[in-house]
């Protein structure tokens, strides 16, 4: 796939059953790298709080912090698409979110990300209305860490479980062009990707999704700290290196042996 990959492009390969594969990168030269070694998407998440920043969560990211890093993403990316968080509470009321939004994307971004169900359905509405594609986030919601008590699956309840369900044909309804789960358990990320038209990405949700996303410095195996349990090193033993190891998680998430039965919540 050598043109330049865009939401419709996504949202084809869900409906032919061709698995997307997405990881995150925070500077240039790493996302010529996810560009080259044929990343359907790269995600300049907040995650850079973390893993870039050595911040114990991605509260602290700021806005500023948001644009400069999709800015310097965009110049490494020719063919993947770029997909940019917008930080904690810069989407609060439907003006922050307009003013930050445009800021995502007159750094580069082609599709601005944020947390939440029905809560952001009004702000959904309101980006994809004015020609702002969306990615929604539901499960854990690492922005909500410290109303969450911590970073745990989401959606094992029958009462949680429904309420994903519902919130996911709601943000759909909504407008968003595809949503990522992260920490559902398999079993309901599958229910979800198949009861909606939008890609879904998982992370820790199992392979039932249309796609998979990864830090790539957990993919590397170079995050500072736990590295999650639904993670995997794609660079033991790759004689290739960096791009090696990219090209290999790429093509595992293609054949769906990523992830697994050891990376998956049943």
């Amino acid at each position: 796939m050598n043109k330049p990959v865009s939401v419709t492009t996504l949202r084809q390969m869900k409906q032919s059953g061709e698995k997307i594969a997405v990881l995150t990168a925070y500077d240039a030269s790493f996302a010529s790298v996810l560009d080259e070694a044929g990343v359907d998407a790269v995600m300049v998440g907040d995650s850079l709080g973390m893993v870039v920043q050595g911040q114990d969560s991605t509260v602290p990211v700021t806005m500023d912090d948001m644009v400069y890093h999709t800015r310097l993403v965009r110049r490494g990316c020719k063919r993947a698409l770029v997909i940019a968080d917008l930080s904690f509470m810069s989407y609060a009321t439907l003006d922050l979110a307009l003013m930050n939004a445009t800021r995502l994307m007159q750094a580069g971004a082609q599709v601005v990300k944020l947390e939440g169900g029905e809560a952001v359905v009004e702000v959904i509405q309101t980006l994809t209305a004015l020609g702002v594609p969306v990615c929604a986030h539901l499960g854990l919601l690492p922005q909500s860490v410290n109303k969450l008590g911590g970073y745990r699956y989401q959606g094992k309840q029958s009462d949680e479980a429904q309420g994903l369900l519902r919130e996911a044909k709601a943000i759909e309804d909504a407008g968003a062009d595809m949503v990522v789960l992260e920490c559902v358990p398999a079993e309901l990320a599958k229910q979800i990707s198949q009861s909606i038209a939008i890609p879904t990405i998982g992370i820790g949700a199992g392979a039932g999704t249309d796609g998979q996303v990864l830090v790539s410095y957990d993919m590397l195996g170079i995050s500072a700290g736990h590295r999650p349990r639904f993670s995997h090193n794609f660079l033991t033993g790759q004689s290739e290196g960096i791009t090696g190891a990219v090209a290999a998680y790429v093509k595992a998430v293609r054949n769906g042996s990523f992830p697994d039965a050891d990376h998956t919540l049943a």
